[in-house]
Order: C-alpha cells, then structure tokens, then sequence
C-alpha cells in the first residue's frame, strides 16, 4: 500500500496462517531466490574439491562397485537377470537423489540461521532449493547410467517415457520428507543427529541392493509403505523392464508419498511462524 505523505511503496509483512498450504504465488515471485539458493548449494558442495563435479558420477559409481562386489559377487544376490552392476546403479540413482536431498534439506534451516533472523522470504524457499541441486546431481549421475547401458548392450524398455513420472515421485518423497525434518530440527536439534542413521536404516528396507522379489509375498503390502520402495522398483521398470511394474504396492507407495508431502507442506507452514525465534 502506499502512504499520503509519503508516495513510495513499502509493505506489511504478517506471519503465515496457523495450518494451511504455504502460498504458492507467493513463492513463484521469489523464484530468481530459488535459482541463487539452487546455484549456491552447487557451488559451496564442489568449492575447492580436486575433482569438482566428477563427483556427483564417482560417488553412485563407487558405490555401485562396492555392491557389486560384496552383494553382487559374494552373496550372490539376484539381479532379475541384468548384470548386477547394472541393477545396482538403476536402484542407487533415485536413492542417492533421496538421501542427499533428505540429509541436507532436513539440516538446512539450522545451517542458515542468519538468514531466517534478517530477513524476510518463504522459508520454503531453503530446503526446496536443496532438493532442486540434489536433482542436478542426479541428472549427471544419469550419465554413468547410460554409459553402463551401452556398455552391457542394453536398450531402454518403450516405457521408458514414465522415468520423469518416477523422478517426481521421488522428488515428491524427497521434499516431503526434508519438510517435516527440517520444521522438527529447529525446535529439536536431535533431529539433525537422527537423520543419517534413519537414512541408513531406510536404505536397507528399500529394494536397491536386492530385488522385490526377494520380500515375501505377506510383507510386501507393509513393505510398500516405504515410499522409496515404489519409486525404486519403479525407475527399474521404466527403464530396465524388470520387476512388477504398476500394481497394489506400488499404488501403496504412491498414496504414503502423497500424505507425507501434503502433510510436510502444512506443518511446515504451521511451524514457520516459529523459526526465527527457535533456530
């Protein structure tokens, strides 16, 4: 609104509403943030590294050679007749997109304290920024996955075209999750502490080392409940044609992504009035 004596522009900030979605029109405005924050976190994530971004393909790279040999060579894990390489890598990209973006978003508003108590911009802004850089490196990552393709000589299936369907999914579980985490890490800091280890325990009930096959058939509808879980077995069926495909668990897995991201974005909002005062 503008004042009578004095003709410039200024603005009333109020706190957010108690429960409710964040204002999406108000954080489209605040888009040019979104990119510096986005640009930011890159930047800061390969400053005075040796290798720089041949990082983001030697971490799933590395990883994948680990599995393969202990999972893949010595226990004999079945690979529903891909290379095992191959299926490691497939089930390592959505996971490691998952757990950088949990990781760091879940700790993001802590580590950029001075900020919330300074000024003014959707909180939302922070851990939604995390998870966008975490989507770059998934997106270089994808190169490696394509080399090993060419390598073993294996072409994408035609459905190949729901891949981006399955990324949102786990982009969908990635701030959800990072939303609640980080709401609760400001008024707890143990939270920050927890979450590596929850990461750790979540990777071994999400399909990424073994196939689903392997869960017996009454765990699996428990099993699904996992929303990782869906989205691993789906980047594979996508682009590999391997496992069950769309079915009950999946759905399953869907509908949990869903609440957890619904319900992130509305105790996120129901929590930011607090931040600058709790961080």
């Amino acid at each position: 609104m503008t004042s009578r004596t004095n003709p410039k522009p200024y603005y009333i900030v109020r706190p957010p509403g108690r429960w409710g979605f964040p204002d999406f029109r108000e954080l489209w405005q605040y888009r040019e943030l979104i990119y510096f924050f986005t640009w930011r976190d890159l930047k800061v994530r390969y400053k005075q590294t040796l290798l720089g971004v041949l990082w983001a393909w030697l971490q799933p790279f590395i990883t994948m050679v680990v599995f393969s040999i202990f999972f893949g060579r010595l226990a004999k894990m079945p690979s529903e007749g891909l290379p095992y390489p191959i299926f490691a890598y497939a089930g390592l990209l959505p996971w490691e997109f998952f757990s950088k973006s949990f990781n760091k978003a879940g700790r993001s508003l802590v580590m950029n304290r001075p900020m919330l108590t300074k000024v003014y911009f959707p909180r939302l802004v922070i851990p939604l920024s995390v998870v966008l850089s975490s989507l770059v490196d998934f997106l270089l990552a994808f190169v490696v996955l394509a080399g090993l393709m060419v390598w073993y000589g294996i072409a994408p299936t035609p459905r190949v075209w729901t891949l981006p369907l399955f990324l949102l999914l786990a982009a969908a579980v990635s701030l959800g999750g990072s939303l609640w985490a980080a709401a609760l890490n400001v008024l707890y800091r143990d939270v920050g502490y927890v979450l590596p280890y929850l990461v750790q325990v979540l990777l071994f009930v999400t399909p990424v080392v073994y196939p689903t096959s392997l869960v017996p058939e009454q765990w699996r509808l428990i099993y699904s409940l996992n929303p990782m879980a869906g989205v691993v077995q789906g980047f594979r069926w996508a682009l590999l044609g391997v496992g069950p495909g769309p079915d009950l668990g999946m759905a399953i897995s869907v509908t949990v992504t869903l609440l957890v991201l619904l319900g992130g974005l509305v105790f996120f909002q129901g929590m930011e009035r607090y931040f600058a005062d709790r961080v």
